[in-house]
């Protein structure tokens, strides 16, 4: 057991064991772990929000406690604490490389081999009498149970979908409600999963304003600064259409946009967003001929957007986000090239 498994703000003590000391986690979240969990939702310092791999108790476990297995992803693991107050357990923590569950299931990383990595690193059949290990629910497609039986010699039972449910899973003998199987994806769930993806892609969208800009400054009379400038608000309200429509809008209405393919209503929804600027009388000042132009290009980069967001859902598979991106990708890439190609051209024939 080393020094930082035990000196973090949210150990309390340890507990003994067969192989020695476990460090403690406290089952209630303080404000600097709220604060992480905050600056995380905005992608700030994600990559180091991760708890060390290795065996945690909540409560007094002892060897007939339950073995609940989580990320390392530290909002993972800080929900399943915060679910167990009053439950003695104990908290296997695999390396998901700071991934959260359902990501790293189909990513790769919460995986059979992870699992039997850190049972075997924390000697856990020494720990515990019985040989049963409890995982997420959403960890199911990164996961064989046979091959975890037969490599760790734990065979593994899934618990439900939320923690929160994890105290009366176990008081029912480890038996699921249909309703604790269930997987929801509410408006405020991905509501809340919108400022990553508007942080992330910020970077892009800002170069992409500034070349947009400096670009809008030709014409057949040559290169004006002046025009880039005046041209400037305009620019950026369409290509906030795009950006918007897709990070934000997209994944808020998801299930109200038609369509089963996240790309297109993606592409919906950055059209709802050019038709949003439209109402507002912004677009009077634009050549009718140009609009298509913007419209492709706001619809190739909503379709890609939201199309990322695929990540961040439970509506959809690994397999399946696979096959969508193949068929996509060339396309988005495609009308975001003719758009751009019938902008620029469109200002050598109407300056």
């Amino acid at each position: 057991m080393s020094s930082d498994q035990t000196t973090q703000h949210w150990m309390d003590g340890t507990v003994d064991s067969a192989t020695g000391p476990i460090p403690r986690a406290k089952t209630s979240l303080t404000l600097r772990d709220r604060a992480g969990s905050w600056k995380v939702r905005w992608a700030i310092a994600r990559e180091q929000f991760t708890v060390k791999p290795g065996l945690y108790a909540v409560g007094n476990p002892d060897k007939d406690s339950h073995v609940l297995v989580s990320a390392n992803y530290k909002m993972s693991f800080d929900r399943l604490r915060e679910a167990l107050p009053g439950i003695d357990a104990w908290i296997l923590v695999i390396d998901t490389k700071g991934i959260n569950v359902w990501c790293a299931a189909g990513k790769g990383t919460f995986s059979t081999a992870a699992i039997a990595e850190q049972t075997e690193a924390t000697k856990l059949e020494q720990v515990v009498a019985h040989r049963r290990l409890i995982l997420p629910q959403l960890s199911a497609s990164g996961v064989s149970l046979q091959k975890v039986a037969a490599k760790t010699g734990f065979r593994v039972t899934y618990g439900p979908v939320r923690a929160a449910d994890i105290p009366s899973f176990l008081s029912n003998k480890l038996k699921a409600t249909e309703e604790m199987r269930t997987v929801r994806f509410p408006w405020f769930d991905r509501l809340i999963l919108t400022p990553v993806e508007l942080v992330i892609s910020f970077k892009y969208i800002f170069l992409g304003s500034a070349l947009a800009i400096l670009a809008s400054g030709l014409g057949r009379s040559g290169y004006s600064a002046e025009r880039a400038i005046h041209s400037a608000p305009l620019l950026l309200l369409l290509i906030s259409a795009g950006w918007i429509g897709g990070a934000f809008l997209g994944p808020l209405l998801l299930p109200y946009l038609p369509g089963r393919s996240f790309s297109f209503k993606g592409a919906v929804a950055g059209l709802i967003a050019l038709g949003a600027i439209a109402l507002t009388g912004a677009l009077q000042s634009l050549p009718t001929a140009v609009l298509p132009a913007f419209a492709l290009i706001i619809v190739a980069t909503a379709s890609f957007l939201t199309m990322n967001f695929t990540g961040c859902s439970t509506y959809t598979s690994p397999s399946g986000v696979r096959k969508e991106m193949r068929a996509a990708v060339p396309m988005q890439a495609a009308l975001l090239l003719i758009g751009s190609i019938a902008w620029i051209a469109s200002m050598f024939l109407w300056r």
